[in-house]
């Protein structure tokens, strides 16, 4: 076959190249750090028998928001605000606005994937140098790494069955509506709450939905609560992977290969870096033991990790030490003492999710109002410093004096943790009645991997199973 032309375009006018692999490689940095990363860190810390369980739940999870987002979970969370909001469930005025995206639109087709992208998410006058299909990939890893955080809190005694359940009604109703409201153009974004990267969206969305989900399966059994890790290399392996991959996770939020991108990835390491040596200095200083311990790292890792999100291109460097210091040290008390009284005493929140992500989110999110620069500028126009009119930055109170983006960041916090709570409870009390049940049996949670999936993570072969199994070929 001939062709009649002699120069073709490679791709349309809008999209930039280095904007547009920049967003790809942020996305599977990010993909990376639901699988295999938080797969290989919650296999390593539940007990052996639970560890296919675990593993498999992450990339059920996984799948099963792919397939939300695809449908209609995108355009529900990033399609465009309108003042009247129209879908199945009628027309809705007022409050209503800004909640959802216009309308639930499936992603289906070549022009869906393929037009520029567009979005509430962007400032008036900007426009992504990517296609929806960009755009749509990168916030699906952000949307399914969200229940697989709050999947620690019940690991080794929810029923397999439930969860493929609870994952896209959660993603439905919780994380859509929450995204719509901060990264989608919606109402509290219109009212100035920010969030870098999913500190309130992700991380603390992850650290409510796991607590209440903790309290309504009840706990594991006894023995399974006082059972070290099975396996800390695992851990190392999973922690790792986590903590690179959140060079996407944060360096690709905004959305150009800029400057911003930069900060962002820089300041995200040093906040863990420094969130790290807290934690390992007050296990050295303040515990009986007087010993650093690995688990304890990754424990400060994850807290200057969840911190920074929410400010990661908006604080300087100073501020992102702040933040790494602050809210380790802040999460290492609550860790060893809050622990230990009620409600939180009460309830079995397998690895913690409730502090490392849940509390170091709120911290974060909120010293964005207090530690926020606004030197730090996120889009610009030209100049040694990107100053003058169109150019936009976040600054908090120790900068500007003004305590309005502290009031805003306390709301929007209010609003995560309350609405959250409750339509997670909702949801989980919906699907227990469905499923009869959210909890294995005792006699099941006794054997694990082997009762639910006839499979374990390393089988014992016995000389015996090798001949039967040699008897059964022949």
């Amino acid at each position: 076959m001939l062709f009649a032309a002699t120069h073709l375009i490679p791709y349309p006018s809008w999209l930039v190249p280095g904007d547009n692999t920049w967003q790809l490689v942020s996305a599977t940095l990010v993909g990376l750090m639901s699988i295999p990363a938080l797969a290989v860190l919650y296999g390593g810390l539940v007990q052996k028998k639970w560890i296919v369980n675990t593993m498999f739940m992450v990339f059920a999870g996984f799948s099963l928001t792919l397939i939300v987002w695809m449908v209609f979970g995108y355009s529900a969370a990033f399609g465009p605000q309108v003042s009247t909001y129209t879908s199945f469930f009628g027309t809705f005025k007022g409050w209503f606005h800004g909640i959802f995206g216009a309308g639930q639109h499936a992603l289906f087709s070549a022009h869906a994937e393929q037009s520029q992208a567009q979005s509430g998410a962007l400032l008036s006058g900007l426009q992504f140098h990517f296609p929806t299909a960009t755009l749509a990939y990168f916030q699906f890893v952000f949307a399914a790494i969200t229940p697989l955080l709050f999947l620690g809190g019940l690991v080794g005694r929810i029923k397999f069955k439930a969860w493929l359940l609870i994952v896209p009604l959660w993603i439905t109703f919780v994380y859509c509506i929450n995204a719509a409201l901060l990264w989608g153009g919606g109402w509290l974004a219109q009212k100035g709450a920010v969030d870098y990267s999913g500190g309130y969206v992700i991380h603390l969305s992850a650290g409510v939905a796991s607590f209440v989900g903790a309290a309504m399966i009840g706990p594991r059994l006894k023995r399974d609560r006082t059972t070290v890790p099975s396996n800390l290399m695992m851990v190392a392996i999973g922690a790792g992977i986590l903590w690179l991959g959140w060079n996407g996770f944060n360096g690709g939020d905004p959305f150009y290969a800029g400057a911003d991108a930069a900060s962002a990835v820089l300041n995200t390491n040093v906040a863990t870096a420094t969130g790290v040596l807290t934690w390992v200095l007050m296990d050295m200083l303040f515990t009986k033991q007087k010993k650093p311990t690995f688990l304890g790292a990754i424990n400060g890792m994850l807290c200057g990790l969840v911190a920074i999100t929410p400010s990661a291109g908006w604080v300087d460097g100073f501020g992102a030490i702040l933040v790494g210091l602050i809210a380790s040290s802040f999460v290492w008390v609550a860790w060893n003492f809050l622990s230990k009284v009620r409600p939180f005493s009460k309830v079995d929140d397998a690895l913690g999710v409730v502090y490392t992500h849940g509390f170091a989110g709120l911290i974060g999110g909120l010293l964005v109002g207090l530690l926020a620069d606004p030197s730090m500028t996120q889009y610009g126009v030209s100049g040694g410093h990107f100053g003058g009119a169109g150019s936009f930055s976040v600054g908090g109170l120790f900068y500007t004096g003004s305590w309005h983006q502290l009031e805003w960041q306390a709301i929007a916090a209010a609003w995560i943790i309350g609405f959250t709570a409750v339509a997670t409870f909702l949801i989980f009390s919906f699907v227990k009645i469905v499923m009869r049940g959210l909890r294995e049996t005792d006699a099941v949670l006794e054997i694990g991997d082997l009762a639910i999936h006839d499979e374990e993570a390393f089988p014992t072969e016995t000389f015996s199973e090798r001949i039967t199994s040699l008897s059964a070929k022949n």
